[in-house]
């Protein structure tokens, strides 16, 4: 899918990125201290030409720890972290799982994967998006429910953000987990997704608008 590729393609350049400012502050460090890259190899177990490759920003595969180690052999220290920066990428059980509400809709209905929010400069993306039912309504699919108020205030916070969308069809996995975790937390979402399977799916199997957020079970 294009956009799961471009998010892909843009973690690795960011991580080249990362790499060559990396070997920059190294070689600086390196250079004002007076350490040589053989003494500064030595001390996490590289040779000079691998310590030459690293400051090139050819050393792709140095790793975490001996980036910490090779820092601190200059006088400098790794600060990292990882921030919410778009949607994650989706496994197979999560595709079959918007499969089998694709495979319920008529022909005339519109269904598109992966579109980002409010067009390509926002990072996240709507699981699906379906049209042509006299509104356009997203769907966000959720294999294994795990913490449901996180998930409902970020689904809610993309309903927000997206003015081209009315309606956001929750899509649940139909597994004794899942069953469990949303009988407890129903009538919690109730208010922001007010349809139930049953409901939404009546009106989408004849391709009408839902008329509401909806959680459809499948």
């Amino acid at each position: 899918m294009p956009t799961r590729d471009a998010r892909l393609d843009r973690a690795l350049a960011m991580a080249r990125r990362h790499l060559a400012e990396s070997a920059e502050e190294f070689r600086s460090a390196r250079v004002t201290a007076g350490i040589s890259q053989r003494d500064a190899g030595s001390s996490v177990g590289l040779s000079r030409a691998q310590v030459g490759r690293f400051e090139r920003a050819e050393l792709a595969d140095v790793g975490i720890e001996r980036l910490c180690r090779l820092s601190a052999a200059v006088g400098l220290a790794v600060a990292m972290r990882l921030y919410p920066d778009g949607d994650a990428v989706r496994d197979v059980a999560h595709i079959r799982l918007l499969g089998r509400l694709r495979a319920l809709l008529p022909p005339t209905v519109r269904w598109r994967t992966e579109v980002p929010i409010r067009g390509s400069s926002d990072l996240r993306a709507w699981d699906a998006v379906i049209d042509g039912t006299g509104c356009v309504d997203a769907v966000e699919a959720e294999t294994r429910l795990g913490d449901i108020q996180a998930m409902q205030r970020r689904v809610m916070r993309k309903l927000r953000d997206d003015p081209s969308i009315e309606h956001v069809i929750l899509l649940i996995a139909d597994t004794r987990h899942d069953r469990r975790a949303l009988e407890s937390a129903r009538e919690a979402l109730r208010g922001d997704f007010p349809l139930d399977t049953r409901q939404a799916l009546a009106r989408l199997r004849q391709g009408v608008c839902p008329s509401a957020n909806a959680v459809v079970i499948l």
